[in-house]
């Protein structure tokens, strides 16, 4: 195929997935409509009839300057609100304003004006998100007013994320858990509430690898190491389940079955003449005196990290112990 050919071909379906981003980013993120022929006032004008308001010390949108926004961008009541003329010559008729709450508007049209100006950093991926995709709202957790909370959340984040994700909630309460419900940590230190351009699901905060994420904590894992251990390299959850998991160290089953799952059983545990001893009695050869208390079964199928205690790399084949030879303890 001519090579001016195969570009043009290649440019065309560029242009069409541009369009289908637009088109979607439309869908979850959208300006609603301003009442026909209202006009700018000012907060003044608001501030007469909302006067509880007016002594606001938490809500940062009422201290924001005009030269602080870009040319266009209103400040104040009206940049979220909308003009405001046809609601006070209305005498407060609130369908002649833009109002907030189950009865205003809908979720994509509270994104549309929140990203009006949260357009950049951490809310840059917002259209697009799981949140978005699911219809839920800013103001599903930010409170703009009366709210001294910081990042104007409406309640604490465990609590807050826990409205939905119950069952993430449930197994903070496991014997092993990330330090969630001790307030030692937050959702917000792995997840990006507004999306990430991250390909991991979860909307997590890393740029590649969920393994970057967890490094940043668990640093002693990161290595590098002569002999590493391939799902460890590949994905740190593929063992483990950061939300918390009845087995220790977040793994999510318990020794030696989640190492069974990749890895045979080891040949001495398999080995079953090893379970019974086997003495051979004075007149009788088939006679069995009992078992040993030394079989290969009980030293083996208890936990392999007694024996392959560096399961995040070493640089000691089978991350064996230093010095125990053959990779036994001693």
């Amino acid at each position: 195929m001519d090579r001016k050919i195969l570009i043009a071909i290649l440019g065309i379906f560029f242009l069409a997935g541009c369009s289908k981003m637009a088109g979607d980013r439309a869908a979850w993120v959208r300006m609603p409509e301003l009442p026909e022929g209202a006009q700018y006032l000012g907060n003044s004008v608001c501030l007469e009839c909302h006067e509880d308001y007016a002594t606001e010390r938490t809500n940062i949108h009422l201290k924001i300057a005009e030269f602080e926004v870009p040319s266009g961008v209103k400040t104040g009541c009206e940049s979220c609100h909308g003009p405001g003329s046809l609601h006070v010559d209305g005498e407060g008729d609130v369908e002649k304003i833009l109002r907030f709450g189950d009865d205003g508007l809908e979720p994509e049209e509270v994104g549309g004006i929140c990203t009006n100006c949260h357009q950049a950093g951490a809310q840059l991926n917002w259209a697009g998100s799981a949140h978005a995709e699911n219809d839920v709202a800013c103001t599903a957790c930010h409170k703009v007013h009366t709210n001294g909370r910081k990042y104007l959340l409406k309640e604490g984040e465990l609590d807050l994320c826990s409205r939905c994700h119950q069952d993430v909630r449930a197994r903070t309460y496991y014997a092993s858990h990330h330090p969630l419900k001790e307030e030692k940590m937050h959702c917000s230190d792995c997840h990006n509430p507004h999306g990430s351009d991250s390909p991991a699901a979860g909307m997590l905060k890393t740029a590649e690898r969920v393994n970057d994420l967890c490094l940043r904590c668990h640093t002693r894992y990161q290595g590098p190491f002569a002999f590493e251990h391939d799902p460890v390299v590949e994905d740190c959850l593929i063992c483990h389940d950061p939300h918390g998991t009845v087995a220790n160290n977040l793994l999510r089953q318990q020794e030696p079955f989640i190492c069974l799952q990749c890895h045979e059983a080891h040949f001495h545990a398999a080995r079953a003449s090893n379970n019974v001893a086997t003495v051979v009695a004075p007149g009788d050869s088939a006679n069995v005196i009992g078992p040993t208390d030394h079989g290969f079964t009980k030293s083996f199928m208890t936990k392999c990290t007694q024996c392959h205690p560096k399961v995040h790399g070493s640089d000691l084949p089978s991350q064996s112990v230093p010095g125990a030879g053959m990779g036994l303890t001693r």
